[in-house]
Order: structure tokens, then C-alpha cells, then sequence
């Protein structure tokens, strides 16, 4: 999944000459606290709420207004993972995606990222979550999808979690059952170190309260 896949309907950019007071009022509209400049099909920056308040003349144009923020934007190829680290990284509710030529392509907001990004990771689909801790050297992805599978379950995502400083590793395992029992006893006849479960399915909707925990999971 690419970030071209992820782009959100609906998000009009503000242009140079576009009000501070204006910015504030579509963000309010969008439900966001960014929002991309954009002049024909060129990408100017990505004004934050912040940025405005601290100019403090609602009534002047963006176009005199500094932007705090860096290369916020990602390019139409990047993988969605790569687009979440940027997001993570600035504390984003909303990343521009460009194509080769620097054309203004679309947006991508914080909700359509986690709901894909769910979506990727199978989080959406009923079915139980189990975190594993280890050393990298005794990880086996063949071992442990033998044990999942010994005991009538399958593994739908898995995610590695490495530590920092470390050589241990968390893996995060997304099963297609929330009845593991069996998974978690095999786990522990083989001496694995089991950090944590989750048996309930995840909703969607509150995805951006889990943000924090996600993010961690993927160490970005």
C-alpha cells in the first residue's frame, strides 16, 4: 500500500492568498490542525494552527506567514509505513503526497492513515492480538507460524517491535481467532516469553486513541 492509495476525498488545499482566519475556519471545518498551501499544482508548505496563532493577524495571507514545520510531505510511491513515521515524527493530523515532479497531488489525514493502515495490518478483523519477547537470535518465523498453525489458527500480520540498545525484539502476532488458549499454552511449552494478549477485536473508529500503541508497535 502506497501513500497515492491513501490520499483523503474532500480536502481543498488554501492558496497563498487565503486568510489566516480562513485557514482556521476550514481546519475547524476538517477537523484538522494542518493544512497544505498550494498555488496551481505547486506545493508551497503546511501551515499549522500553531503558525498562525503565533503571528497572531488572522487577517493576513498565508502567504506572509512562516511555516514552522520542514519537508512535510511524502511522495505518491512511498509505502504507507513511511508515510507513518513522517506523521509520527512531526505530529501531523494531515501529510501532503506529491508526485516526481513535485506536483500537489492530494492529502492524506491522520484517520484515513490509521483506518488503512488497520486495514493492512488485518487489525480490523475479528481475531486476537499476542506479543511475543525474545532474542533476535532465537526469532523464527517458521517455528512460530508452525505453532499458531498446530493449534488451528493462522497468523494474518505480524510486526517486529526491535528495542533500542537491544538485541531483544517484540513481535507482535495478529491471529484470525480470539479463542487462543491453545496458541498461548503451546508458546509457553516452548519457552517463549509472552508479554502480552489482546482477545477483543479492535474498532476502527477509535483507532486514533490506539495511535500512541501503534506507533510503538512499529517502533517509528
Amino acid at each position: 500500500m502506497i501513500a497515492a492509495d491513501l490520499i483523503t476525498d474532500g480536502i481543498m488545499p488554501l492558496k497563498t492568498s487565503d486568510t489566516g482566519k480562513t485557514a482556521l475556519s476550514w481546519m475547524e471545518d476538517y477537523k484538522l490542525s494542518h493544512l497544505p498551501i498550494v498555488n496551481e499544482e505547486k506545493f508551497l508548505g503546511l501551515i499549522s494552527e500553531m503558525d498562525i496563532y503565533e503571528l497572531n493577524k488572522f487577517d493576513e495571507p498565508l502567504g506572509n506567514h512562516t511555516l514552522s514545520l520542514k519537508n512535510p510531505y511524502v511522495f505518491d510511491y512511498q509505502h504507507v509505513f513511511d508515510v507513518l513515521k513522517l506523521v509520527n515524527s512531526l505530529g501531523l493530523s494531515l501529510i501532503p503526497v506529491l508526485d516526481e515532479k513535485n506536483r500537489y497531488e492530494g492529502s492524506i489525514t491522520l484517520q484515513t492513515l490509521l483506518s488503512k493502515t488497520a486495514e493492512l495490518l488485518s487489525l480490523d478483523n475479528p481475531g486476537g492480538l499476542i506479543v511475543l519477547e525474545m532474542s533476535i537470535n532465537d526469532y523464527s518465523l517458521t517455528e512460530i507460524a508452525n505453532i499458531v498453525e498446530s493449534n488451528n489458527a493462522k497468523i494474518l500480520s505480524l510486526v517486529i517491535n526491535n528495542k533500542a540498545e537491544s538485541t531483544r525484539i517484540e513481535v507482535v502476532l495478529k491471529l484470525n481467532s480470539i479463542d487462543f488458549k491453545g496458541v498461548l499454552q503451546t508458546f509457553e511449552r516452548y519457552n517463549y516469553s509472552v508479554k502480552a494478549f489482546f482477545d477483543e477485536e479492535l474498532d476502527v473508529d477509535n483507532l486514533k486513541e490506539n495511535y500512541d500503541s501503534l506507533m510503538k508497535y512499529l517502533d517509528i
